[in-house]
C-alpha cells in the first residue's frame, strides 16, 4: 500500500508536458490519466489534469483522444473549456466535435471569442450548422459575426477583429486610461488606441508604449500618429500578410469604402495567414490540393486523383516520344539503359528553377524589375551544369559502355536538357502568373513533361542521327 501511495504521489507531480526543448508530443503517461479519468467518470481529475493547459495544449490533447472522449472531456470542463483549442485543430476534427456538441454550448463557448476567431470556427461548418449556432447568440454577436462571415473567404474581413478600442481625439491621455481601466468589454489584447471622430473615420493611431510614457494632461491628438496603411475588408489575406511583412507592422486598420473603421488585423492572425499559405503552396506543388492527415481515404483518393491524371497524360506523352525510336532502341541496348539519366537530371534540375520561382513569385520578391536578370541567371546555371555533369556522365558512359561516340552523344543531350529545364522552370510559373492561374499547383506538371520530353527526344534523336550517319 506505502508502495502504490509513493507511486500515486510522483504521479501527481508529473507534468503535463514535458518541455518543448525535448519534445514536442503529449506525456503518454498524462494520456493514460486523461483515458483512466474518463473512463471513471472523475471529472474532478479530469479538471485538476487540464487546469493550466495552454489552448495549442488542449487542442493537441483533443487531437490524441478518440472521437468519443474528446466530446466527453470538452463537456466535462464545461465553462472551463476555452473553444479557443478549436481553433488550432484540424478542420475535420473540429469540425466533428462541434456537431457532437450542443449548439447552446458551442454558442456559448463562442462569446468568450475573439471574433476573428469565432468567424473561422464558424466558416468551415455547413451553412446550416451556422445557422443554428448564430441563432443561439445574442442579437449583437450574431450580427458581428454574421458581417464576418459575408466577407469573402481568405479576405482581410474574415481575419479582423471587430473588438477594438476607438477613442475621440480631444481626449487626454488620463481620460484614455481611465476608460480602459473602467471597461469591462475590452477586447483581450490590444496594442494600439484608434483614433476617431464622430463618423468613426480612423485619423490616427496611439501606440501603448506611446500612451503611457506620457503625461496625463496630453491631449490625444497631439500624440496620436497619422493613419497608414489601412487595408479593405475584401482584401486578400495574403496582400495583407505581405504589407505586415514589408512595413514590419503589428497591427493595421480595416476600413470600408466610405473609410469607416470596421476592424483591426494583429500580428498573430497573420502568423496564421502565411503558415496557412506557405502550407497551401507546398500542398499544391505537390499536387494534394488542401489535405490534411486527418481525411479519410475517399477525400484523400479525391484530392490526389485529378493531378495523378494529369500526370499519366504527360508520361503517355514523353512515353509516345521514346516510340518515335523504338528502332533506335532495338540497335542499341544501351541507349534505354542511358536515356532515363538524362531526363532525370532535367526533371531535378528544372524543379529546382521552379521551387525558387514559385517562391518568389508569391513573396513578390520576382517582379518586372528583376525578372530578366532572373531569366538569365538561371539560363546560365543550366548551362553550366548541364557541361559539368555532361562532362562526368560521358566519362561515366566510356567506362561503361567503352563508346566515346555514345558518351558525346549523352553529354550533348544533357547540356540540351539542363538548358531546357533551367528556362522552364521559371518561364512556366511565370506564364501561368500572367494568365491569373496558380504557379504553385500547375508548375510541376509542366515543368516535369517538358524535361522528360526534350530529354528524351534529344538524346534518342541525336543517337539516330549520328549512328545513321
Amino acid at each position: 500500500m506505502a508502495e502504490t501511495d509513493t507511486i500515486a504521489a510522483d504521479q501527481t507531480t508529473t507534468p503535463a508536458y514535458l518541455p518543448r526543448d525535448d519534445r514536442d508530443n503529449i506525456d503518454p503517461f498524462f494520456l493514460d490519466r486523461i483515458d483512466i479519468a474518463l473512463e471513471t467518470s472523475d471529472f474532478d481529475e479530469i479538471r485538476e489534469l487540464t487546469r493550466d493547459l495552454h489552448e495549442t495544449d488542449m487542442a493537441e490533447l483533443i487531437d490524441a483522444l478518440d472521437a468519443d472522449e474528446r466530446v466527453q472531456l470538452i463537456r466535462v470542463l464545461g465553462d472551463d473549456f476555452d473553444f479557443t483549442a478549436l481553433t488550432e485543430l484540424d478542420e475535420n476534427i473540429r469540425n466533428q466535435v462541434i456537431d457532437a456538441l450542443p449548439d447552446e454550448q458551442v454558442a456559448e463557448g463562442f462569446l468568450d471569442l475573439d471574433s476573428d476567431d469565432a468567424v473561422f470556427i464558424l466558416e468551415d461548418l455547413d451553412e446550416e450548422d451556422q445557422v443554428k449556432i448564430l441563432s443561439k447568440l445574442p442579437i449583437a454577436d450574431r450580427i458581428k459575426l454574421q458581417r464576418g462571415l459575408d466577407y469573402p473567404e481568405d479576405s482581410a474581413g474574415r481575419i479582423m477583429q471587430s473588438d477594438f478600442i476607438a477613442i475621440p481625439p480631444f481626449w487626454t491621455v488620463g481620460q484614455a486610461i481611465d476608460y480602459m481601466r473602467e471597461a469591462e468589454d475590452l477586447p483581450d489584447q490590444f496594442y494600439d488606441l484608434l483614433v476617431v471622430d464622430v463618423r468613426f473615420t480612423l485619423l490616427g493611431t496611439v501606440p501603448l508604449n506611446t500612451l503611457l510614457r506620457t503625461k496625463r494632461p496630453t491631449k490625444i491628438q497631439d500624440i496620436m500618429l497619422d493613419a497608414r496603411h489601412m487595408v479593405k475588408p475584401d482584401e486578400d489575406q495574403e496582400e495583407v500578410a505581405h504589407l505586415f511583412e514589408r512595413y514590419n507592422l503589428v497591427t493595421t486598420a480595416v476600413i470600408d469604402d466610405t473609410d469607416r473603421l470596421v476592424g483591426v488585423i494583429t500580428i498573430d492572425d497573420i502568423v496564421d495567414v502565411i503558415q496557412e499559405e506557405a502550407d497551401e503552396d507546398i500542398k499544391r506543388l505537390a499536387g494534394v490540393g488542401d489535405e490534411e492527415i486527418s481525411d479519410n481515404i475517399v477525400e484523400t483518393i479525391k484530392s490526389r486523383f485529378v493531378w495523378l491524371l494529369v500526370n499519366l497524360g504527360t508520361a503517355i506523352l514523353a512515353s509516345f516520344v521514346i516510340g518515335l525510336f523504338d528502332g533506335t532502341l532495338q540497335e542499341m541496348v544501351a541507349l534505354a539503359v542511358l536515356m532515363p539519366i538524362v531526363a532525370s537530371m532535367g526533371g531535378n534540375a528544372g524543379t529546382q528553377t521552379m521551387t525558387v520561382a514559385v517562391r518568389a513569385l508569391a513573396t513578390r520578391d520576382l517582379d518586372n524589375l528583376n525578372v530578366r536578370r532572373f531569366i538569365t541567371r538561371e539560363t546560365l546555371v543550366g548551362l553550366l551544369n548541364g557541361v559539368i555533369f555532361a562532362l562526368i556522365i560521358g566519362v561515366v558512359t566510356v567506362v561503361w559502355f567503352g563508346n566515346a561516340e555514345l558518351a558525346g552523344v549523352i553529354a550533348v543531350a544533357m547540356v540540351i536538357n539542363m538548358v531546357s529545364a533551367g528556362m522552364a522552370g521559371i518561364f512556366i510559373p511565370l506564364c501561368l502568373e500572367k494568365t491569373g492561374a496558380d504557379p504553385a499547383i500547375a508548375s510541376s506538371v509542366f515543368v516535369t513533361t517538358v524535361t522528360d520530353v526534350v530529354g528524351f527526344y534529344a538524346f534518342l534523336g541525336l543517337a539516330a542521327w549520328w549512328f545513321v550517319l
